[in-house]
């Protein structure tokens, strides 16, 4: 006769009592239990003991009330279970079935321990000090009784008065399909004493990469796997009383399409010495340089993984190096629940297992005082036992079958990429990652999950069916198949037909999640795909919006697209500025797209751009330096010969393979810099930045670090002070403007009310295939907005604005310019005085309606209203204009325009000037603003394709004229300009204004000071070149004529117009024109 017992199939019922057998087991068994193989053998003779019930107890009677009550169940789980007391504890008691885990008791005080085990034959709760888990073995061990400790497929057990620097784990005796072939999947190791899934905190070593004892491992009651591997145990529950104080605080809960996301790694971003912290790479050590992050800009910090992990799981020497492989990243998990222990400066410092738990509230808490928000990055997909030659740490020893996805013959799927999948749609395992997102909102606060390849959350689990028993004796009848529900074809299914990882339409999990009160506002971000292929970008299951995605078609196009590539990058990159509506509000999907053509039909379309997380660069991959420096992965310090990493990165080298002393290589490679970032920063969506890309971090050119705990994967403080580029302002500018510009943050698409597109006349982009130009404007819906364009071709551009009724346009962002000139902001390092003239520097351009724009550049212009005193000089000069219409200037006038805008503007009063030594505007260190470090700007222009080659010698002219608009309101101490070349006799007059030496001159042509002027003064050069013949080849007879005309004009104004002239001076000479 055969019994049923509940298993994992859909509707099976509880396991039922087997009440007609006899009560034989014995209460206690030895402190240490016998070393014996995997699983069953040496005790294949015992009888195998069939489901148990719980204890009976006589209730106590209820009291009436008036009010709701229920039965008390005090009695029923407080009752004797028979285990005696030891010095450690009191007699053991029954305990309860939940809540999983080690938990307090409120009625006893005491200590209730519950595990889940289905499959289980015994359970023994393991009891450690801290010197016997060193010594690799146990103090204390109690046998559970499976008729008193255990409820259906729960195993518990209460210890009143038990001593609270215990540790504690689980020894699961049953079967192992090595020694039990007719049970496979089946991976119970009675030498192994494995983690409690629930932990709240983990202990094993106590500082980072610290190896474990040197133990006899393998021998007979040694517990561990190796030096590297040792054993692990659990802390038990604080006390009542020893609560953390949040002062407050709650979750932040910020929009989503609000923020700025900042992907970090607790240790790599203090552990480097210039990070100047107590406790360097740990919780604490990140609170120390959180400020940083506020500075910066950034609302959301997305910490890579912090669960308990194991650095050393892939320790070993790296092949032809010195060095030694680490798990950096910690994408494997070891415990859920856990905060990782090696992270923590309190647990190192020798402080209670349970230390990390508030260190790392304290971060979050911390986080929160700044205004910003903690997300995690979750790895559900994997854990850290592997596949069938890993170590068994927890999950597989106490029921393999339910928390992995496994093949009828017991082995492991891997769409992880990592040997084994978590089997996430399985009843019990949903509920243990529900478990688990709960614990980390209410006990820590923390404001949204990304879940590490999301997809593999959508496929359906593999079930076994519930074992059976002959009535009589009590022992397992084989199964066909062992167990495992196979469809008629033999393949591995859900237990509903569906096979084993199919991709379900509507996932229980992620359904589940999504509608979970406790999670109601918390962010949830996928990364919609898994390492068999499954994409799911754009239609992730997302119950109403509830889920945001990794973008990686964003990455990929914003690379393609700035680096200049033939294709459909520019229709595609415009799509992607307004936060990827072809992905996320088309609910037609593209006929390659599987996924969306399938399954996920239903959840294509109907989003807004904060479905979006936009990234150009993560953790994985090149970094932002190294995708404008190296064109292929150079991984060979990984030991793997170059094997390993991503092929295709959609990088460019800007013309010379890694680092490199050619300046017009370094400059493009900074302008590329900038036009990626802006590219982020400036789309609608949620941009997330890679720790270390604000200030150029390179990874000299290896795109898949996880195995280095060094300088690669460490945050360099001393970089981000010196900032020799003024990389890192740039950065923080455009963050503080995106979080101040309401229009970037948009919960629906912009329509053709909120953007109009343009080409090189306004209204006319180019989507062609061969477009290297997207300009459009942006509407604040305030009368203003912005004018947006990107260049990536090899030739200059002269771009004609729109014209807005009663507006002007004022340059924000050019990325052509060096630093700090870049950003056009009023901060420590640029003053009013200096944005001022540096715009009124390009009002020839802007009072005309056109702006220029070198190759691979980005420019951004803000709509102001227009001032009439800014632009009276270029009306006068307008409506004085005598000269008939002619050629205006050379045949190319991007010729002259490059110099002018490529020229270093004014530099600011508190920066080093003409090489002298001083402090930095951006950081600590000595710095020049030319990427020559020359102090002079420098700015080159190489020869790119067919472009003109200009540079810049004369321009020291322009920043001494630029200087000048601001001079009367600087301090006479400040540092004085370089002379300008004498040749052009500029000299300070004694108003701190730029003066011609030479006197007006008879016979000058007409016109302004404007543009038009300018032209004219070209074409008097060109039909009359001796006119100019006393000085030099523009002579001051021009100069003098604008200052004939041009009375009006202020001092600073002529000023400006000297020296723009005198730079299309040398830039003409250079060109023969």
């Amino acid at each position: 006769m055969l019994l049923q017992a509940p298993g994992l199939a859909p509707g099976s019922t509880r396991r039922q009592a087997a009440c007609s057998v006899a009560r034989e087991a014995s209460n206690v068994r030895p402190v240490t239990a016998p070393a014996v193989a995997p699983g069953r053998t040496g005790v294949s003779g015992r009888q195998t003991l069939p489901p148990a019930r719980v204890v009976s107890v006589e209730l106590e009677a209820p009291t009436l009330s008036t009010s709701p009550a229920t039965v008390s169940t005090k009695k029923l789980f407080c009752e004797p279970s028979g285990q005696p007391a030891s010095a450690a504890y009191g007699p053991a008691l029954t305990g309860r079935p939940a809540p999983l885990g080690a938990s307090i008791d409120a009625d006893t005080g005491a200590i209730n321990f519950s595990v889940f085990s289905s499959s289980a034959d015994a359970v023994s709760l393991v009891l450690f000090t801290e010197a016997d888990l060193n010594a690799g073995r146990a103090t204390f061990e109690i046998p559970l009784d499976p008729y008193v400790n255990r409820t259906g497929d729960v195993w518990h057990i209460m210890l009143p008065d038990l001593r609270d620097d215990l540790l504690y784990g689980y020894r699961v005796e049953g079967l192992h399909q090595e020694a039990d072939k007719e049970y496979p999947g089946m991976r119970h190791d009675t030498r192994r004493v494995v983690l409690d899934p629930y932990a709240v905190a983990v202990l094993n070593r106590r500082r980072w990469g610290q190896m474990g004892p040197n133990l006899p491992y393998g021998e007979e009651g040694v517990l561990g796997v190796m030096p590297t591997w040792p054993q692990a145990a659990a802390a038990l529950p604080a006390r009542r009383g020893a609560t953390f104080d949040w002062e407050g605080d709650t979750p932040l809960n910020l929009p989503v399409e609000s923020l700025v996301i900042y992907e970090a790694h607790v240790r790599g971003f203090t552990a480097h010495a210039s990070s100047g912290v107590a406790a360097p790479g740990t919780y604490a050590g990140m609170i120390e340089r959180l400020d940083y992050l506020k500075s910066l800009g950034v609302n959301a910090i997305e910490l890579l993984p912090v669960f308990e992990f194991n650095e050393l799981e892939y320790y070993s020497q790296i092949p032809g190096s010195d060095q030694y492989r680490f798990n950096f990243w910690g994408y494997s998990t070891v415990n859920y629940f856990s905060p990782m222990g090696r992270f923590s400066a309190a647990v190192g410092n020798g402080g209670p297992a349970r230390a990390s738990c508030d260190e790392f509230k304290q971060l979050v808490k911390e986080c929160h005082r700044r205004g910003i928000e903690v997300i995690l990055d979750v790895v559900f997909n994997h854990t850290a036992e592997g596949n069938e030659r890993g170590p068994t740490i927890s999950f597989r020893g106490l029921d393999n079958r339910v928390y992995y996805m496994l093949a009828p013959g017991g082995e492991y799927y891997n769409y992880s990429g990592c040997g084994n999948t978590l089997n996430c749609n399985q009843p019990v395992v949903r509920q243990f990652i529900l478990d688990c997102l709960r614990h980390w909102v209410t006990e820590y606060h923390v404001d949204g999950f990304r879940f590490d390849l999301a997809s593999i959350l959508t496929r359906a689990h593999s079930a076994w069916h519930p074992q059976q028993y002959d009535q009589e004796t009590g022992q397992r009848v084989a199964m066909s198949s062992g167990g495992a529900i196979v469809s008629a074809e033999g393949i591995m299914t859900d237990g509903a037909g569906v096979p084993t990882g199919y991709p379900l339409s509507d996932p229980p999990l992620v359904e589940a999640i999504s509608e979970d009160p406790v999670l109601r506002n918390t962010k949830m971000i996928a990364e919609a795909w898994d390492c068999d292929g499954l994409n799911q970008v754009g239609a992730f299951p997302h119950y109403g919006g509830r889920w945001s995605e990794w973008n990686g078609k964003f990455r990929d196009v914003v690379r393609n697209f700035i680096k200049g590539t033939d294709g459909p990058w520019a229709g595609d990159f415009a799509s992607a500025i307004c936060g990827s509506p072809n992905i996320y509000a088309n609910n037609t999907p593209h006929e390659t797209d599987w996924w969306a053509n399938n399954g996920g039909r239903q959840w294509k379309g109907g989003r807004g751009p904060h479905a979006s997380i936009n990234f150009v660069a993560a953790h994985d991959g090149f970094t932002l330096a190294d995708m404008v420096s190296y064109n292929t992965k150079h991984n060979e310090a990984n030991g793997e010969n170059n094997r390993d990493g991503e092929q295709h990165n959609n990088s460019w080298n800007c013309g010379e393979e890694g680092p490199t002393a050619k300046w017009d290589v370094n400059r493009l490679r900074q302008r590329q810099m900038r036009n990626l970032t802006s590219a982020l920063l400036l789309s609608c969506g949620v941009p997330m930045i890679n720790m270390g890309d604000e200030y150029g971090h390179s990874k000299n050119g290896n795109n898949n670090t996880y195995c280095h705990d060094s300088e690669l994967n460490y945050l360099r403080w001393d970089q981000v002070a010196e900032d020799p580029h003024g990389f890192n302002r740039f950065v923080r500018l455009l963050i503080h403007f995106r979080r101040a510009t309401p229009a970037l943050q948009r919960t629906t698409f912009v329509t053709e009310k909120d953007i109009q597109w343009h080409g090189e006349l306004p209204n006319t982009p180019d989507w062609t295939e061969t477009s290297r130009l997207v300009a459009f404007t942006l509407h604040d819906g305030k009368g203003g907005g912005l004018y947006v364009a990107f260049n990536t071709s090899h030739l200059p551009k002269l771009l004609q604005l729109p014209r807005w009724g009663g507006r002007v346009w004022q340059p924000l962002v050019d990325t052509s310019k060096v630093a700090p000139y870049d950003f056009l902001a009023v901060d420590g390092v640029l003053s009013a005085e200096d944005v001022a003239a540096a715009r009124r520097q390009m009002a020839m351009w802007t009072a005309d309606h056109t702006f220029p724009v070198l190759p691979w550049s980005c420019v951004v212009l803000q709509s102001a209203p227009e001032d009439p005193a800014s632009t009276s000089m270029i009306k006068r000069a307008s409506q004085r204009a005598a000269a008939p219409a002619g050629p205006s200037g050379p045949a190319n006038p991007m010729t002259w325009a490059t110099n002018f805008i490529s020229g270093q503007p004014p530099t600011p009063s508190n920066a080093p000037r003409g090489g002298a030594s001083g402090a930095s505007p951006y950081g600590a260190a000595q710095t020049a603003y030319g990427a020559n470090g020359n102090g002079n700007g420098g700015n080159v222009i190489g020869s790119y394709g067919s472009a003109a080659t200009a540079t810049t010698s004369s321009s020291a002219a322009a920043r001494a004229a630029s200087a000048a608009v601001a001079g009367s309101s600087r301090s006479a101490s400040a540092p004085r300009v370089s002379p300008a070349p004498a040749a052009h006799s500029i000299h300070n007059n004694t108003n701190g204004h730029v003066a011609a030496a030479a006197k007006p001159a008879a016979g000058a042509s007409s016109g302004g000071s404007s543009r038009s002027n300018w032209r004219a003064m070209l074409d008097e050069q060109q039909q009359a070149p001796a006119a100019a013949a006393g000085a030099g080849s523009w002579g001051m007879s021009s100069l003098a004529s604008a200052d004939s005309d041009n009375e009006g004009m202020t001092a600073a104004e002529r000023a400006a117009l000297e020296a723009a002239m005198r730079e299309n001076e040398a830039l003409r000479k250079r060109l023969g024109l």
